[in-house]
């Protein structure tokens, strides 16, 4: 039996959404898996968003029991012996910030106290975009527990580096986010945001976050090639850092009628009207490891724009799959202007469906079913 140990429904975002696919992915491999998820993920007062809880309906035919409290050292102890006495044969762990070391440390150490289950964390992040006392130190713990590790892009590999030298580290890919619904036309997106069809699409997708560079995408929005463009922006997902600072850049820089804010979480059933309707994706982060919204962008066919951070240039080809450029407005305008005076859409949009092939949930789960058996 596998054993995921993540976030999951009725929680909601990238990581709860991939752990479930993934699930699906050993399922349909004859696999008996189960999810060990939380019962309580953040405190209120750490949790920057509105909720944390999804509004979908859950994905069929998993077995998810909400059990872990992250700030609950009796829970951590009794969750632990559950994972004992259940003895897996694979427990698959998703780290992605140091917060939750402690916890999922205490966990691990007494399940795997069985001599028999073997522990493989997906490492999301090592080394956080936000760092906080302590960080290290409860990275540290975990990693102590793990026996061998999955990284989604090779800075990871190097953050864990800095934690142990000798442990088992496979690199694959993030796989792509095909559980968003299947591609519809331009034409049926633009109707349901109700958007104007003469216009081209700009779209920022996910948790705001200010490393992740939408002020950089903001200024770049005010080059004058690009205000001679019909080009419009949609800003889409929920802000977890005070949102009054954007909102005064595009008064300041006139953009009011080319930035439109769809300030909420955006459903599971409503992401693929964003992608639809969009002719290029942006991700102008100031760092970063790996993203699923480039895996997002991928299964719904669109070209994109990543800045040269982190594991973002592995999975974007400069000038085939999208742009990969600085970290700089400039860069950043560069490339969207070229994208539309020189037509690249189409020659784009057929290398992303070429290179979407290469990340399958296949091949994670053959990654993770090679480190369960020792091999590398």
């Amino acid at each position: 039996m596998i054993l995921l140990l993540s976030p999951a429904y009725p929680l909601r975002g990238g990581i709860a959404s991939s752990s479930e696919r993934l699930a699906q992915a050993f399922q349909q491999q004859g696999k008996e898996v189960e999810i060990c998820s939380f019962r309580l993920q953040y405190p209120h007062f750490l949790f920057p968003g509105k909720t944390q809880y999804a509004t979908d309906d859950p994905a069929p035919d998993l077995t998810i029991h909400t059990w872990v409290n992250s700030i609950n050292p009796f829970n951590w102890l009794w969750v632990g012996w559950k994972l004992r006495q259940k003895k897996p044969d694979l427990i698959i762990v998703r780290f992605w910030i140091p917060f939750m070391g402690p916890c999922l440390g205490a966990i691990l150490r007494l399940a795997k106290s069985n001599g028999h289950t073997r522990i493989i964390a997906i490492t999301d992040n090592v080394i956080p975009h936000e760092k906080r006392p302590g960080d290290r130190l409860f990275t540290r713990w975990f990693i102590g527990a793990v026996d061998a590790f999955v990284v989604m892009s090779r800075s990871v590999e190097g953050d864990i580096r800095q934690f142990t030298p000798t442990k088992p580290v496979r690199y694959i890919p993030h796989p792509i986010y095909d559980n968003y619904g299947e591609k519809i036309s331009r034409e049926l997106a633009l109707k349901q945001l109700g958007l104007a069809s003469d216009k081209s699409y700009l779209l920022f997708f996910g948790f705001i976050r200010d490393y992740k560079g939408l002020d950089l995408l903001l200024e770049a929005m005010r080059d004058d090639r690009l205000r001679k463009m019909p080009i419009h922006l949609l800003v889409a997902g929920e802000f977890y850092t005070d949102p009054a600072p954007y909102h005064q850049m595009v008064a300041q820089a006139e953009l009011g009628d080319r930035v439109s804010f769809y300030g909420d979480y955006i459903p599971n059933e409503q992401v693929k009207y964003y992608f639809g309707a969009a002719d290029l994706v942006v991700q102008p982060y100031k760092s970063a490891t790996q993203s699923g919204i480039s895996q997002m962008a991928y299964h719904f066919g669109k070209p994109m724009v990543v800045t040269r951070v982190g594991g973002l240039p592995e999975i974007v080809e400069h000038g085939k799959a999208g742009y990969v450029v600085a970290v700089e407005p400039a860069a950043i305008a560069d490339a969207i202007a070229d994208f539309f005076e020189n037509q690249r859409q189409k020659d784009m949009e057929s290398a992303v469906h070429l290179a979407s092939q290469q990340f399958s949930w296949e091949n994670m789960v053959e990654g993770l079913e090679a480190l369960k058996k020792g091999e590398i």
